[in-house]
């Protein structure tokens, strides 16, 4: 296989599962806290469809954890963020990959925004820390 047809095969087109599932390897790589993904698609006034959350215990944690995701992501998927918020302070990282937001918060700041409950009509489904 030449280089061309390898990375050419590394840009098929991912199912949104696929890549929320992505995403939440790359979370448990780096050992984020209480994931949680919100499926968004049956509230007629949701932003996206998807939410993924979860949280570091640290600052530098929050950034490893989005700065990890992006990187699985473009290597395994070939897919780029489309928008990224907060790498640089690491209280709260937002990545939006259309489908998907991944919101990365460090503990405090996931209690006091508490997206969970402001979406709480979502349908839940949580992973285990690993």
């Amino acid at each position: 296989m030449t280089l061309l047809q390898d990375k050419l095969s590394i840009k098929k087109e991912l199912t949104v599962e696929e890549l929320n599932d992505l995403i939440i390897s790359a979370i448990q790589d780096i050992k984020g806290h209480n994931i949680v993904k919100l499926d968004l698609r049956q509230l007629t006034d949701a932003p996206t469809d998807f939410f993924i959350i979860c949280h570091g215990n640290s600052d530098t944690q929050v950034k490893a954890i989005g700065s990890n995701i992006m990187k699985e992501l473009k290597a395994k998927a070939g897919e780029n963020v489309l928008h990224s918020e907060g790498q640089t302070n690491g209280t709260w990282v937002l990545l939006d990959y259309f489908n998907t937001i991944v919101h990365i918060f460090h503990q405090e700041k996931r209690e006091f925004y508490n997206l969970e409950r402001l979406w709480s009509d979502a349908l839940f489904t949580e992973y285990g820390n690993l």
